[in-house]
């Protein structure tokens, strides 16, 4: 190869020529993005907060429970008049409406998703632009600044003082600092300086991609009413099968009756012990509270979300982002030691020109000094929230040289130093204030701090978010506990919670001074409300400590120091102005950085968990009464009393249609944990009380009635007595009572009332009441057991009051 070609090709510089700098890389050209695209190497990445249509049909269609009722479905069109099988009907209704409600709840997820999604920089043929997520192939060149996500596996190939938190996915405590040509995965996140990185390793080969597909996409993960509805079921099927076994011996081989009423009665007797609806309730609450906060701009990325927040107990604010807006002024600039005030000027606008991507704080001093080129960078130190300080070295105008450092000043300044003496004053009225001091030696060096000289307070004034107020006055309402944990000064922090008449802010506490043993730091947390100075992985540890207490706790953020907080807390919240890393572990994302959507999200919460325990307690009441008069049946050796379409008729009076209206309608009760015990405390007795009475009014009627016809007269009594008592568990379970259940519950009473009084509905429904003496008798027999049904409820609330 001749000297010329090692010139041209840059691989060794001509002899006395000076090196020149480097080219930035340009990344790919339009013509190898394309060829990359036709290959498949492009970042096809699962999306988190959704899942398919196909996975939303086989998910209500094919269900054990389906199987089943299935199964008896066809066994009944083939033996039975057609309103015998009206129960496989209503099934397909009710998997139709949890179909399309979970469709609906998909598309708003979806279309909010693409609003909130983090949208990295390329750099292509020389020219930076945003593109999406899914929009990177193999080989991009991704640029990278300050709370930005690594969304894909990559070697770095420029770093200016890039730090990288890898703690999600390695649990190393402390950021790495990258040079070029060192490894960057995906789902870490830069937390000081800035860079880029080429994309080796796309889609699902990507490191975070490989456990999204495991734990971030649509998720139903720690979800109490999930696991406590599953446990339920578990607990129907071990009851029901033996029972149904039981019962097709008893029809079918001991009573010598017509072979199709048989059957007919048999599987009367086991479809209502199956609790068909509860699922579809949960699952169509869920879907409708996701598209009603999705009107709010709020993106529920993991459903559990909106039933966890409902059971916080603590939620733990960032003061910046969260209780005050993004932006802040500079008000004051205070000179010191003589410092001159131009030539302060003309530092702090260098300083916001060092730093191509400035946190809101160096923000507002660009806003403040816009005209800060001229000055060569020879040094610079970003911005990192375990520093609190952030510096630049300069080549000035004249050919001097300077070196700067602009932060917290009780970080820059030793205690007692006198600077910090002046400044309570201004932490007081919650003024942020930064220190510009002028570093002797390296900024980098060890000792950079020690030696600075303090030239200048910068103020800044925080511009407090005006739903800040009423959101927290709603959570102490509400019984939930607000801690304010800031990365500022502790004095500041609280006076900005003193002006939102939060409780305890006139106390706050400095986080340097916490303990570090786990329970001793949870004690103070629990005691004070405010805390400053609070590094990344100090709000890391007090979400841990809160936990160890036994707090169910939420953390809301929008900087990537409040990263390591939102992903241990047990609800994460991220305003959609925040960072792209926060955007990505919170639960819950508010587009519209509206901090008064959250009491939102808690009702949603506890309109899904007070509502289904409610209608939990109506179809397990269902279950039960069945399982036991399909017992009792078998025991005494007596014909199941009633056929498919009875059952059909009550279940859908007293349960399906008052349970859709109830699952949907507000609650504002506060939601308690145990929800099968509260569920089954009180299905089991009244199950209990309504199998008795009816099987006590059927051997009655058995008694009373003879001849032709009688069978189905016993029925009826029966029925009669079996829906008055439903409808007085109905009745409790409405309470307390509004309007609008006063109306439903009777409502449904008429309905009952117009079958046995309209001729051909009694026919419809093999529905007759013979003569005075058993109906009245049944009556009689419902209101005893309405007396024990209050009874029992009273003694089970008096008892287990939680």
């Amino acid at each position: 190869m001749t000297q010329r070609a090692l010139d041209s090709s840059g691989d060794r510089p001509a002899p006395g020529r000076p090196s020149p700098a480097p080219a930035p890389p340009s990344g790919l050209t339009a013509s190898e993005v394309a060829e990359r695209v036709a290959r498949g190497e492009v970042n096809d990445v699962p999306v988190r907060s959704s899942r398919s249509v196909t996975e939303i049909v086989r998910a209500n269609v094919l269900t054990r429970f389906n199987l089943i009722i299935g199964v008896l479905w066809v066994i009944m069109l083939s033996v039975a008049p057609i309103q015998d099988s009206l129960f496989g009907f209503v099934i397909l209704a009710n998997t139709g409406i949890g179909i399309i409600q979970e469709w609906r709840a998909k598309k708003t997820l979806d279309s909010l998703a693409v609003v909130g999604e983090a949208r990295p920089t390329v750099r292509r043929d020389g020219t930076a632009a945003e593109v999406s997520v899914s929009g990177i192939v193999l080989g991009d060149l991704i640029e990278l600044g300050s709370g930005d996500k690594v969304v894909v596996d990559g070697t770095v190939a420029e770093a200016d003082g890039l730090e990288i938190d890898e703690s999600l996915l390695t649990g190393e405590a402390d950021a790495v600092v990258k040079q070029p040509g060192d490894p960057v995965m995906s789902g870490s996140f830069v937390v000081a300086g800035g860079g880029s990185f080429t994309a080796t390793r796309v889609g699902r080969e990507a490191y975070a991609a490989q456990l999204a597909e495991e734990a971030s996409r649509f998720t139903l993960v720690r979800s109490e009413l999930r696991s406590g509805i599953s446990t339920i079921l578990k607990y129907v099927t071990w009851m029901m099968v033996p029972t149904a076994i039981g019962l097709v011996i008893s029809q079918l081989v001991v009573e010598d009756n017509d072979f199709k009423d048989s059957v007919a009665r048999t599987v009367g007797g086991i479809v209502p012990m199956i609790p068909e609806g509860l699922v579809l309730l949960t699952s169509v609450a869920f879907a409708i509270g996701v598209i009603r906060l999705g009107r709010r701009q709020c993106l529920v990325q993991e459903l559990p979300a909106i039933e966890g927040l409902a059971r916080v107990d603590t939620v733990c604010l960032d003061k910046t982002g969260t209780l005050t807006e993004g932006r802040m002024d500079v008000t004051e600039v205070r000179p010191l030691n003589g410092a001159d005030q131009a030539y302060v000027g003309r530092v702090l606008g260098a300083l916001g020109a060092s730093d191509p991507r400035p946190n809101a704080s160096l923000r507002a001093v660009v806003d403040a000094y816009p005209d800060g080129q001229g000055w060569e960078v020879t040094e610079a130190v970003p911005f990192s929230s375990v520093r609190k300080y952030s510096g630049a070295a300069f080549t000035e105008d004249g050919g001097g040289t300077s070196a700067w450092l602009l932060g917290a000043p009780d970080v820059l300044l030793s205690d007692g130093d006198p600077v910090l003496a002046g400044l309570g004053h201004l932490d007081a009225q919650g003024l942020r204030v930064l220190l510009l001091a002028r570093a002797r030696g390296r900024l980098d060096a060890a000792d950079a701090v020690a030696e600075a000289v303090p030239t200048a307070l910068v103020v800044l004034e925080q511009r407090l978010r005006p739903d800040a107020g009423d959101t927290l006055a709603y959570f102490a309402e509400q019984d939930v506990a607000a801690k304010v944990i800031s990365g500022d000064n502790a004095v500041s922090v609280g006076a900005v919670a003193q002006k939102l008449d939060l409780p305890g802010a006139a106390h706050p506490v400095d986080a340097r001074r916490l303990p570090d043993d786990p329970d001793e730091m949870a004690g103070e947390i629990e005691r004070h409300a405010v805390f400053g100075r609070v590094t990344p992985r100090q709000k890391r540890d007090m979400v841990g400590a809160l936990q160890a207490r036994g707090h169910t706790v939420a953390m809301t953020g929008d900087g990537v120091n409040d990263v390591l907080a939102l992903k241990d807390a047990d609800i994460g919240v991220s305003m959609g102005s925040g960072s792209e890393a926060t955007r990505a572990v919170a639960q819950i994302v508010l587009l519209d950085n509206s901090f008064a959507t959250l009491p939102s999200v808690v009702a949603e919460g506890r309109r899904v968990i007070g509502n289904i325990t409610r209608v939990a307690t109506l179809f397990l009441t269902k279950t039960v009464y069945s399982v036991l008069l399909a017992v009792l049946v078998v025991c005494f050796q007596v014909e199941y009393p009633f056929l498919p379409r009875h059952l059909t008729l009550l279940s859908t009076l007293t349960i399906g249609v008052p349970a859709f209206f109830l699952a949907l309608a507000p609650n504002k009760e506060r939601a308690r944990p145990h929800f099968v015990r509260r569920v089954m405390r009180y299905a089991v007795p009244s199950g209990v009380i309504a199998a008795a009475a009816t099987f006590v009014t059927y051997l009655v009627a058995r008694h009373h009635y003879a001849g032709a016809g009688a069978l189905g007269a016993e029925t009826s009594t029966a029925t009669l007595t079996l829906f008055l008592v439903s409808m007085w568990v109905l009745a409790i379970i409405a309470r307390p009572y509004t309007w609008w259940r006063i109306v439903l519950v009777a409502s449904m009473g008429l309905c009952f009332l117009v079958v046995l009084a309209v001729p051909w509905l009694q026919h419809f429904f093999a529905l007759k009441l013979v003569g005075p003496v058993m109906p009245w008798t049944a009556v009689g027999i419902a209101a005893a057991a309405a007396a024990l049904l209050e009874l029992t409820w009273r003694l089970v609330g008096r008892r287990s009051p939680t």
